[in-house]
């Protein structure tokens, strides 16, 4: 296919963000080019997730030596720390744990599919970190849009009462949340309206286990949308365990679901990686060039440039940092590639008194909010905690772990049925999801000896821990403790500086381990002003007017909400500022004709 040298829109990136602002400029008549690195991919993903050995989020991808994915598996730790091989060098004293996809559909081909919203709280300054430049009511609107666009199942009344979030007179979601499970009603029955004190706050926190909104079909609510309902797209959730990376049944969305909703004037190359923005001498942005090549080519590839009037990156935190600082963009603050955040997640895992039934149902139904809130974030990071439906997994591995730890001792035929029956089937965890401050030490930067297939620089990380996120999961670990003494349950948590726990570090001599959550932010944060942030309020390049990096790298803070809707949303109101902006140069375009044409 021979690529047409111009277009209204370049999109670099067919993940989340990139997907919503093509479909919506696209539905505004512009003729949008995507270019994502990556191959389709995922057409085989349920056989390829079935048969890999190490079930992690890039296991149900085929590998691409061109355009690699870093994967949990690219780290391990130890007594002396941690080492990291694979696609990211790290250099910082403790390791950034998450992975993400370079493949159509980026990292929503293979997410865990929770989109609660940011709580206002969430918007405001708490004397760490950074401002937002817009506030809840901003985004309230962009919010709605998004969870049309996904097709969210919650229940408006829990979100409202069990979280504080405020919503217009009359609004349902698409669809009805999902039932909770079996441990949901477990856990609520001996926690609700039941207190436990942080060390950090003077007074108890009161507990109540809410739902948590999914990205998953579900019965449509007739009441959406002033009565007209809602259509889904997809099979109904059939309550899959493996819906983590990939649902069998389709009845999560993924970017997919939005492709296949684009316009005629949308067009898709995959293969294609971005290696720089081109820009005139006035500062706007005029094209890209990209690489083009075929799986197992060993590297061999073929340039191409496209110009166009408006450039949006949107290839995850860490691909735009490395793109724009190839390019040499965007820079005038000083900030791209800082302010690297994540959720890092403490996770506490134990046996309940009585056989719960884990493994039914998505990873996470519910969670407890009390912990986002209040003047406990002045001292340390707040968190949201998940109660997790798929036993040890996260935290230890499949229940394969558990047969291998019987066959060691000789156990077998029915005796080990019966033990296996009495230890998975009473499994359970918390996943306390931490929120981190922007750091501009935690960031990306270049390697300029260590290239990839193509020969362009590999992202280099420096990434930290602050006391302040430490003081989070400190006062997670004893909010954990004292839920398990109210649920009576052993509690089998134990952290050691060994290879499946790269994430471990000591605070005030006690022992701590976390995972990534895969929420990437920061590298490219929003602002109020040019001095000090790199786009602004509209995700537009402070320096280059006609350059947007959208994704969850503008985010300035991550709150402890899951932030694919927020970076949705965020997409969704970028996109209808692009198309403001496309016009006005349409319009300025045509009375310049005119003006200038001979009488």
């Amino acid at each position: 296919m021979t690529t047409p040298a111009r277009y209204d829109v370049v999109v670099v990136g067919g993940g989340f963000a990139g997907s919503l602002v093509a479909r919506a400029l696209g539905d505004g008549g512009w003729r949008v080019l995507v270019l994502e690195a990556g191959t389709d991919g995922a057409e085989d993903a349920t056989h390829t997730f079935q048969t890999t050995v190490a079930k992690t989020p890039t296991s149900a991808l085929r590998a691409n030596a061109l355009v690699p994915s870093p994967d949990v598996l690219d780290l391990a730790g130890g007594p002396g720390g941690y080492t990291a091989t694979g696609y990211l060098r790290q250099t910082g004293p403790l390791p950034y744990s998450s992975p993400y996809l370079r493949v159509n559909g980026g990292s929503g081909t293979a997410w865990t599919g929770l989109v609660p919203r940011m709580h206002p709280d969430d918007f405001g300054y708490h004397g760490v970190g950074r401002r937002w430049p817009l506030g809840y009511d901003d985004l309230e609107p962009y919010y709605r849009a998004a969870e049309r666009e996904i097709g969210v199942a919650a229940d408006v009344d829990e979100q409202r009462e069990g979280v504080g979030l405020p919503f217009p007179d009359g609004y349902v979601f698409p669809m009805h949340g999902l039932p909770r499970t079996y441990l949901d009603d477990v856990l609520a029955e001996a926690l609700d309206d039941r207190e436990v004190s942080d060390p950090y706050l003077g007074g108890p926190t009161s507990l109540r286990v809410v739902g948590t909104p999914q990205a998953r079909n579900a019965p449509p609510n007739r009441a959406y949308d002033g009565g007209r309902g809602f259509r889904p797209a997809g099979h109904r959730c059939a309550g899959y365990a493996s819906c983590m990376p990939v649902c069998p049944e389709g009845a999560k969305y993924t970017p997919r679901r939005t492709q296949a909703r684009w316009p005629s004037t949308v067009t898709l190359r995959t293969r294609a990686v971005v290696h720089r923005v081109a820009r005139d001498e006035h500062g706007r942005v005029t094209g890209v060039a990209f690489r083009s090549y075929e799986p197992g080519s060993a590297g061999r590839h073929t340039v191409e440039e496209v110009t166009a009037d408006l450039v949006v990156l949107a290839a995850h935190a860490v691909e735009n940092a490395r793109l724009l600082l190839m390019s040499g963009l965007a820079d005038g603050s000083g900030q791209v590639g800082r302010n690297l955040m994540d959720h890092p997640a403490l996770l506490t895992w134990g046996l309940t008194a009585a056989p719960t039934g884990p493994y039914r149902g998505p990873g996470s139904t519910t969670g407890i909010e009390g912990f986002r809130f209040g003047p406990g974030r002045r001292v340390r990071a707040p968190f949201r905690i998940e109660i997790g439906n798929w036993g040890w997994v996260w935290a230890l591995g499949p229940p394969d772990r558990d047969v291998d730890e019987l066959l060691a001792q000789n156990v077998f035929g029915t005796d080990l049925r019966r033990r296996l029956g009495e230890r998975v089937g009473r499994q359970f965890a918390l996943q306390f999801e931490i929120e981190q401050e922007a750091d501009p030490a935690n960031r990306v930067t270049l390697d300029p000896d260590r290239r990839d297939a193509f020969g362009d620089p590999r992202p280099v990380l420096h990434y930290d821990l602050s006391d302040y996120v430490k003081r989070g999961m400190a006062a997670a670990k004893r909010v954990s403790d004292q839920i398990f003494a109210l649920l009576g349950a052993e509690d089998h948590t134990a952290y050691r500086p060994e290879p499946g726990m790269p994430g471990y570090f000591e605070f005030d001599g006690t022992p701590y381990a976390y995972r990534g959550a895969g929420h990437g932010a920061g590298t490219h944060l929003m602002g109020a002003s040019a001095a000090d942030s790199v786009v602004d309020a509209w995700q537009r390049s402070w320096d280059h007017p006609n350059l947007y990096l959208v994704g969850c790298g503008s985010m300035p803070s991550l709150g402890t909400s899951n932030p694919s809707l927020t970076m949705a949303a965020l997409a969704l109101r970028s996109a209808e500022h692009m198309d403001r902006e496309l016009r006005a140069a349409r319009r300025l375009t045509v009375t310049d004709v005119k003006e200038n044409a001979p009488s």
